[in-house]
């Protein structure tokens, strides 16, 4: 017990690296944020769903630019890319908003041609997981799990936004805490792919 109880501690890493006070002060902004925030702050294309997209572009970019690994990381790269195209809803939120009413867009059966898009997503999506598959990522993302430290609070950190996120969306319909908690999950993955991609205590060793 005692061995498996120190492998696991030598497998996380609860140091605080800079990229992740990032996410640490987004969960801290939170709460004063949606108590004072104005609501429109928390519509689709509002400040807070910007930033959300400026973290999604960033880790994107970052992914693609990684010089070691590069097939796992345009694969991440590739998925980001699916949590873009989500967040402005395969820009039917930006291109089609509805003359005079705030926060509303036309639905995809309502434009030309709208129908497209759902299984132009789906095939996008079907093409990266096929990427994954046919460069056996799998075998990256199993040297990740079995050799690699976790960066424990960047972790619970994206798994709070995304949790707290859903049940906002689902439970609560709180559109602030929705979108800081969407934000918090951005800022945590981005900065996961620094640590994975940039930071040498977290190469990733290939066999």
């Amino acid at each position: 017990m005692n061995k498996i109880l120190e492998g696991i501690k030598n497998h996380i890493d609860f140091k605080i690296y800079p990229v992740t006070w990032i996410s640490v002060i987004i969960a801290i902004a939170t709460i004063p944020c949606i108590i004072y925030l104005p609501v429109r702050y928390g519509y689709e294309n509002g400040p807070l769903e910007n930033i959300q997209i400026i973290f999604l572009i960033l880790a994107c970019i970052m992914g693609f630019c990684v010089k070691e690994n590069k097939k796992f990381f345009r694969f991440a790269a590739l998925v980001i890319i699916i949590l873009i195209l989500r967040e402005i809803n395969c820009g039917r939120t930006i291109f089609f908003p509805v003359p005079g009413v705030e926060n509303t867009f036309y639905g995809w059966k309502e434009i030309k041609y709208g129908w497209l898009a759902h299984p132009l997503y789906g095939l996008y999506i079907g093409c990266v997981g096929l990427y994954f598959i046919f460069n056996k990522l799998y075998i990256d993302l199993w040297q990740i799990i079995k050799n690699i430290k976790f960066p424990i609070w960047n972790i619970i950190l994206l798994i709070a936004g995304m949790s707290i996120g859903m049940y906002a969306e689902k439970a609560l319909n709180n559109m602030l805490l929705e979108e800081m908690t969407e934000m918090l999950f951005y800022a945590s993955l981005m900065g996961i792919i620094w640590l994975y991609g940039y930071n040498k205590d977290f190469k990733i060793e290939q066999d």
